[in-house]
């Protein structure tokens, strides 16, 4: 696709942004009718920072916009929407206890007699849905009530609502099944034809390869290359955007497995986990693979006493004894620390800074007579700052300025104060660049060495392949296999997956017993 200036729809010139310190700094960009710009760098390069500057969430501290050919300042995300620019956000925009169809046409919800009128409003969400793969779901439902994948979806789905000239993805696959991203995929390439310029911010390099045309990489808040995909493979783009190069395979260290730790019994939740069982040993790394809505935050949630289970048991130590979790409080008493894939929502104070951060859930260790010591405070900090190798301006920024890989290694770091011997993950590299994913494998091998056991859910199989001494898939709510390392393959990975949700639809469909005479 040319970029001469009557396909140019939006241009950047010398954008930068300081908050603390510059985190932004002489961005030159267009963008280009029809054609999909990829948008990558390492957490803290400065691309949600430059997606929010377009998408109308920030001002520019320095630089200049022009959108179809006109001065383009937006006041608010509303006004940027408002003349056709959209942005997809790592952090949903929805509300919970409005229905999908609500929230799809919050701004513009049809009426009757002064009432909505709900007909037309199903109506309208149901095509909205059908765009992005959701028909199976009522436009009825409460988004509270959808799974992190599913209200992703909806927010994809709520912003290709109109007229949209330039579309922003941030992570819009992270925690996607691969039929979803499919299903993107196909919608991207409607949007192309449609004269949409797209950008595309993702740390999966083969994703930008497929959808992309175009190559923008961010390092330190600078623009390090804007080049045609074509001319970069993988590993070339690694190095760009980390100024070192990765490898394939990770080493993490010396490892020695011992007894079992965890021992997860005949777990039930009714409708969500179905008679799960499976044990993790001191020193291991334990996978839980499965499609989304097949039960793998809710087993940890139901393991971390955040939900209640109907039956079955967790018994923790050496040996493995069971213990009697009905509250997180409980969970962390008998040494299980839960990391969550919300992170905004869950696991964070993002208003605080990153030492009030570190310090919640530390308080015994660093209080005194009640009162928190400062001096204890940030030494906590400091210590996690750098063991987890943190970018911020001082201790005392606020986890809101930082990156989605910062702050989730903010929460990480919190746990690490803890000596919890069982640690559970739930999406740990979720919108986390390429080079902090090694740091964080980094530290799951290291935390492994010190004896602890811990349990990874993760939507990227190859992350688990990777660093997986095993992998157990959910499907449909049940445990249906367990591979060991070295005797599984994607596809066999894959193939389990789907299996419960075979038998169950099988089942389904199968005809009613005919009466015997």
């Amino acid at each position: 696709m040319s970029g001469n200036a009557e396909n140019i729809v939006l241009s950047v010139s010398g954008v930068g942004k300081t908050y603390a310190q510059p985190v932004l700094a002489g961005v030159d960009l267009h963008l280009v009718r029809g054609e999909v710009l990829a948008l990558t760098g390492e957490n803290g390069a400065g691309k949600s920072t430059l997606s929010k500057i377009i998408g109308g969430l920030e001002v520019p501290t320095t630089g200049q916009m022009h959108y179809q050919g006109q001065p383009y300042a937006p006041v608010s995300r509303k006004a940027a929407e408002a003349l056709g620019v959209r942005m997809v956000m790592q952090e949903l925009n929805l509300l919970p206890t409005l229905s999908v169809a609500e929230n799809l046409f919050l701004h513009n919800l049809p009426s009757r007699g002064g009432w909505i009128d709900r007909r037309k409003l199903r109506e309208a969400a149901i095509q909205a849905m059908e765009q992005v793969g959701l028909q199976a779901i009522d436009p009825d439902t409460l988004v509270s009530e959808l799974g992190i994948g599913h209200q992703q979806m909806v927010e994809i789905a709520r912003n290709l609502i109109g007229d949209c000239h330039v579309l922003i993805l941030d992570e819009p696959t992270a925690m996607l099944t691969s039929r979803e991203v499919e299903m993107l995929f196909e919608q991207i390439t409607r949007l192309r034809a449609r004269g949409v310029a797209i950008v595309y911010i993702s740390h999966r390099l083969e994703e930008l390869a497929r959808v992309a045309q175009r190559i923008a990489v961010l390092r330190d808040g600078q623009l390090v290359a804007v080049e045609p995909m074509a001319r970069y493979d993988s590993a070339q783009l690694v190095t760009l955007m980390v100024g070192r190069e990765l490898g394939e395979q990770i080493d993490l260290g010396e490892r020695r497995m011992g007894a079992p730790l965890l021992k997860v019994d005949r777990l039930c939740r009714a409708g969500k986990v179905e008679d799960v069982s499976f044990e993790v040993r001191a020193g291991e790394i334990y996978g839980i693979s499965g499609l989304i809505g097949a039960g793998r935050t809710e087993l940890l949630r139901l393991i971390y006493g955040a939900d209640r289970a109907d039956s079955g048991t967790v018994a923790v130590g050496l040996p493995p004894q069971p213990v009697r979790i009905q509250s997180p409080a409980d969970a962390v008493r008998h040494g299980i620390a839960l990391i969550t894939e919300d992170r905004k929502g869950e696991g964070l104070l993002l208003s605080q800074s990153i030492a009030g951060n570190l310090a919640l859930g530390n308080m015994p260790a660093i209080s005194r007579g009640g009162l928190v010591d400062g001096k204890a405070e940030h030494a906590l900090a400091r210590r996690q700052v750098a063991a987890m190798r943190i970018r911020s301006s001082s201790t005392e920024q606020r986890v809101g300025e930082l990156s989605g890989g910062n702050q989730q290694k903010v929460v990480i770091g919190r746990w690490l104060e803890r000596d919890c011997q069982v640690m559970l993950f739930d999406e740990p590299t979720r919108g986390i660049d390429v080079g902090a994913k090694f740091d964080i494998y980094a530290l799951l091998g290291e935390l492994t060495r010190q004896g602890k056991a811990l349990v990874v859910v993760s939507s990227d199989l190859r992350e688990l392949m990777l660093i997986c001494d095993r992998i157990g898939v959910l499907s449909a709510g049940r445990l249906v296999e367990t591979f060991q390392r070295d005797s599984w393959t994607q596809d066999e990975l894959l193939a389990a997956a789907f299996a419960g949700y075979t038998r169950r639809d099988a089942l389904v469909d199968a005809p009613a017993p005919r009466n015997q005479a």
